[in-house]
């Protein structure tokens, strides 16, 4: 099986000293990744019985590569990632992998609570053909999670990475927001390219993006519903959940927004924002 063979594999490399051979990677001797554009963050569609349904997805991969998207986003909240093993996470991210055109980017979801465990699957998607790593905060200790506690958790995420690190923030899911002062911080560091930022605060976003300006960092708005406010902060770009239903329309007010055609960019961000609120309210607390 794929999975415990990976998880092998990884843990043989940590205990042989992995974080001294990665490092490499990590300070600046690996590729770069721009991320700037359009992802949908991809379902995970499930059987009757409560298997993932790799034949489903490998079609519905198919149907949105005709698209013009950046890339896809799987295992992030759209894939339900906490509902699924360690073995059916890195097989999605395998075969999303496989089914999708070569020069688009994957960004995989590999945060965990722990941060060795979110090392480990980092490294094991990485393998698998993750060309970034997508890092959700840990919240089940969400009262110890200080600015000093996220910094050290994601530094050392990074520094073992051998793909960029996203940094992934969804209050509503967590319960908390990755602090503006450690998003900063972080945005210094050589494997650090970025943050989807899903807490629709676009006074956040812009102050973010001023701060982090002289990095070579970029953030990512995680919904349709202020994607035209994020592009006008400076965001380079969106991973819309809306995108896998409304595709085009997601990617024609990027088009919108990039040349700056603001007036049509605002009438069709005014006629996506309700179709992306009856999708997210409708399917997640």
């Amino acid at each position: 099986m794929l999975g415990p063979q990976v998880w092998s594999s990884v843990r043989q490399g940590l205990s042989r000293g992995l974080s001294r051979n990665v490092r490499g990677w990590a300070s600046g001797e690996g590729k770069k990744v721009d991320i700037a554009g359009i992802y949908p963050p991809v379902t995970t569609p499930f059987t009757a019985t409560a298997e993932v349904d790799y034949g489903k997805l490998e079609e519905n991969l198919h149907k949105l590569s005709t698209l013009p998207f950046r890339g896809f986003v799987v295992q992030g909240s759209n894939g339900e990632f906490p509902f699924l093993t360690s073995s059916e996470r890195l097989q999605v991210v395998s075969r999303v992998r496989q089914a999708m055109p070569k020069n688009r980017l994957l960004l995989a979801g590999s945060g965990c609570e722990s941060t060795q465990v979110t090392v480990e699957m980092t490294v094991s998607m990485a393998q698998v053909g993750a060309d970034a790593a997508m890092v959700v905060t840990p919240c089940y200790y969400r009262g110890r999670m200080s600015s000093a506690a996220l910094i050290h958790h994601y530094t050392k995420v990074a520094d073992l990475s051998p793909i960029p690190v996203v940094l992934y923030s969804v209050p509503a899911n967590t319960g908390l927001d990755l602090p503006v002062d450690a998003v900063v911080t972080l945005s210094q560091h050589p494997n650090i390219v970025g943050m989807k930022d899903s807490g629709g605060d676009v006074t956040r976003i812009g102050l973010i993006v001023h701060k982090t300006r002289k990095q070579d960092f970029q953030v990512l708005a995680g919904s349709a519903g202020f994607l035209m406010a994020s592009y006008a902060l400076g965001a380079v770009g969106g991973v819309c959940a809306l995108a896998n239903v409304l595709g085009a329309q997601v990617c024609q007010l990027e088009r919108l927004c990039l040349t700056g055609q603001w007036e049509d960019a605002q009438k069709l961000q005014h006629r996506l924002i309700e179709p992306n609120t009856a999708g997210s309210t409708e399917h997640w607390p």
